[in-house]
């Protein structure tokens, strides 16, 4: 597993936002393939197509980042917050997604094939326990 200092982090996120901008033109693609984001906040972050393949997302905060065609093959996301995450078209072939918090979340299109989703939360919908 690699390991990256949060200002290593930012680094990469900024020259990732640089690219999707300029069409490729400038900065570089996100690559944090089997990196170690244990717990990591990337909430907000927009990691559009960026290469997160077998990358322990265990307990990450991604509430609301942006993850539409990203590769998450391999990907360990149990117990991670995805509530309100774009997860269009994304690669979660064999991507641990137990327990994960994907409340809202937009898997449109997305590969799930052999992805455990077991306990995941999937609701949309706000139950109202309250009687009229």
């Amino acid at each position: 597993m690699r390991t990256f200092t949060k200002q290593e982090l930012e680094e990469i996120l900024d020259n990732h936002k640089l690219w999707l901008s300029s069409n490729g033109e400038n900065g570089k693609r996100a690559d944090l393939s089997y990196a170690n984001l244990r717990y990591a906040d990337l909430s907000n972050a927009n990691l559009r197509y960026a290469n997160l393949s077998y990358a322990n997302l265990r307990s990450a905060e991604l509430r609301s980042a942006d993850l539409s065609y990203a590769n998450l093959r391999y990907a360990d996301l149990s117990y991670a917050n995805l509530c309100y995450a774009d997860l269009r078209y994304a690669d979660l072939c064999v991507a641990d997604l137990s327990n994960a918090n994907l409340r809202y979340a937009n898997l449109s299109n997305a590969d799930l094939r052999s992805a455990d989703l077991s306990y995941a939360n999937l609701r949309k919908e706000v139950i109202n326990h309250g009687r009229k």
